[in-house]
């Protein structure tokens, strides 16, 4: 197969790759930088697990081709934060105990990251009852909108509540 060279930005820091034109954003990430924070879990974009900020937009790395994000901005769960300062989402989840295995914290906080912002932007969702008002951010409207995210351990019980105490923040 045929090489083609990128250029990325990964949480902040340039990259000029020259990769097999099949590798995933995923692989990208995790063989080639040694970001394992995005896993692969059902490398078919049904879990969301592989969960990575593209351009500040959601997206499932594992069905995503990096050669065609060539120049995009890329953020991993290893970026996230600002320094020692933890994201607000991080934070919460921790003080929430938001996880059990932890095997899909990463991708459900940064879905979580950029859900909160499609929220603040207005962009309604399924469960969005009036698409005229700002969503509220409840209950229902997290499950609904994290649905893409899944958690083996069945942990959504303080997912949902480390999610909703972030919003209000």
């Amino acid at each position: 197969m045929p090489d083609f060279t990128l250029s990325l930005t990964i949480n902040g820091a340039a990259h000029d790759l020259t990769l097999d034109t099949r590798t995933t954003l995923l692989d990208l990430l995790r063989e080639h930088l040694g970001l394992t924070g995005a896993k692969k879990g059902c490398d078919h974009g049904q879990c969301g697990s592989c969960t990575v900020l593209l351009d500040g937009r959601r997206i499932k790395s594992c069905l995503a081709l990096a050669v065609a994000h060539d120049g995009a901005e890329v953020t991993s769960i290893e970026g996230l934060a600002d320094g020692d300062a933890m994201h607000p989402i991080q934070a919460a989840f921790i003080e929430h105990d938001a996880f059990q295995c932890g095997y899909c914290t990463p991708g459900q906080i940064l879905s979580a990251v950029a859900m909160l912002d499609e929220a603040r932007e207005g962009w309604p969702s399924f469960a969005t009852a009036d698409l005229q008002a700002e969503p509220a951010l409840d209950e229902r409207e997290i499950r609904e909108r994290m649905s893409g995210n899944l958690c083996r351990c069945g942990a959504y019980a303080n997912i949902v509540p480390a999610i909703h105490d972030a919003a209000t923040r």
